[in-house]
């Protein structure tokens, strides 16, 4: 049985919903913050990430650990140090993910067979049982965050966000 790891933030309280984080608040004057575009898309990304915890919170997964579970699900014998490249992220972030990961029984590590002084990671049973569930949460999670564009409006906000990066 995996071990429940918190994948609430310590900043959020339980009885926080993502429709809290909604349009700004009417009378508060945002100042330049109106005007940002990185204020106005850490406010989407907030409430975004509220409803994904309320959705995955029963496989105590975030963002990272799902990211991971999928590229470790597709790359079989991925290194640690492939994964973070992947992920965009710092090793040490890596090693805490799959630490995490490997608390819950998802994923393990295994001798890599071209590096003997490196470990391979792979999804374990239970992983690949959670990653079908969380995949279909995840997949509702989507339709539900983003169920008020269109399929070409869909289509320009990835463009879009793409050109930020």
């Amino acid at each position: 049985m995996a071990t429940k790891l918190s994948s609430r933030p310590n900043n959020r309280l339980p009885a926080q919903r993502a429709d809290q984080f909604g349009a700004q608040v009417p009378g508060v004057d945002y100042g330049v913050l109106e005007d940002l575009v990185g204020y106005a898309i850490r406010r989407a990304q907030i409430r975004i990430y509220q409803d994904f915890l309320d959705a995955l919170g029963q496989w105590s997964i975030t963002p990272p650990r799902f990211s991971a579970m999928t590229i470790i699900d597709r790359n079989p014998g991925l290194k640690l140090t492939h994964l973070a490249t992947a992920m965009g992220i710092a090793r040490s972030g890596a090693v805490e993910v799959v630490n995490a990961l490997e608390k819950l029984d998802y994923v393990r590590r295994v001798d890599a067979p071209t590096d003997k002084r490196a470990f391979a990671l792979e999804l374990t049973e239970p992983g690949h049982a959670a990653l079908k569930g969380i995949t279909a949460a995840i997949r509702r999670h989507d339709a539900r965050i983003s169920s008020k564009l269109s399929a070409a409006e869909l289509g320009e906000l990835r463009r879009l966000l793409a050109l930020l990066g």
